[in-house]
Formats: C-alpha cells, structure tokens, sequence
C-alpha cells in the first residue's frame, strides 16, 4: 500500500479529515497533524510531513493550507523536496510529470472537496515522465 504523509494548518484541516475518510481504503495515511480547528502555525506541520517524505519513510505527501503557499515554500527549503501547489488537476498532473514532484500543496480556502480530490487523483495517477524533464529537475537542488 502506498505511505502518504498527511500534514495541514487550521484552514485544512476539515479538508484532511475528509481526505483520510475518503481515500484511507487505498491509501495508508501518516497524519502529521494538526488536529483541531485552533489556529496554529504551518511551519510546524509542512516541516515534518517533508522530513517524512526526505527521510523516505512514505512515498509521498500532501500539504493543505489556506493559500498552500506557507506550507510549500516551509516543505521546499528541505533537500530533495519538491513541493508543488496545485489548484486544478491538470496542474497536478504537470508537477508529477515535468517536476516530480514529491509534495502535493492544496489550497483550501480556493477549492471544494471534489475539486481537492480530483487534484489528488490526478497526481497520483500521474508518472514522472523522464527524459528532458529529468536534467532539469537534477538541476534543482543546489545541496547535494
């Protein structure tokens, strides 16, 4: 089964409850927290849903925030992460075929659930593509 570390502020967590309701038949998920609606610091959960993908514990994660913007740019500064936020799945198909990318950033505040879970499903349905998108994503990390 597939290993997703789960991980989400205040503003995603009624969408991350939903999508382990919803997916946790297929999918083993690692929930990072956080686990009410009390206002908390990003940060704090981006960064050990990335420790979790970096340290290859799961296969991959996701990330939901209001914007996705805090909790992409904390899960980028980590080596080898690929934190990508996608607000329609066309776009999250893109960011694991060019990008590999290896977090999935939602933004809460900006899609409904079933446009959330399309978004999902379209990333995890996808493949990295190789070849010419190979090189670039080797020239991303500047930390070897």
């Amino acid at each position: 089964m597939i290993n997703i570390a789960i991980g989400c502020d205040h503003a995603g967590f009624v969408l991350k409850e939903l999508f382990k309701s919803n997916f946790s038949s297929q999918y083993t998920f690692i929930d990072m927290g956080t686990f009410s609606l009390d206002s908390v610091d990003y940060p704090d959960y981006a960064h050990q849903v990335a420790q979790a993908v970096e340290n290859h514990v799961v296969n991959f994660g996701i990330l939901i925030c209001g914007s996705a913007n805090g909790v992409a740019i904390t899960a980028n500064k980590h080596n080898g992460i690929r934190a990508a936020i996608a607000w329609l799945p066309e776009i999250a198909a893109l960011a694991k075929q060019h990008n590999n990318a290896n977090i999935l950033c939602i933004p809460a505040r900006f899609v409904s659930t079933e446009l959330a879970f399309e978004i999902f499903n379209a990333y995890i349905t996808s493949s990295f593509e190789g070849g010419r998108h190979q090189n670039r994503v080797d020239k991303i990390s500047i930390c070897n």
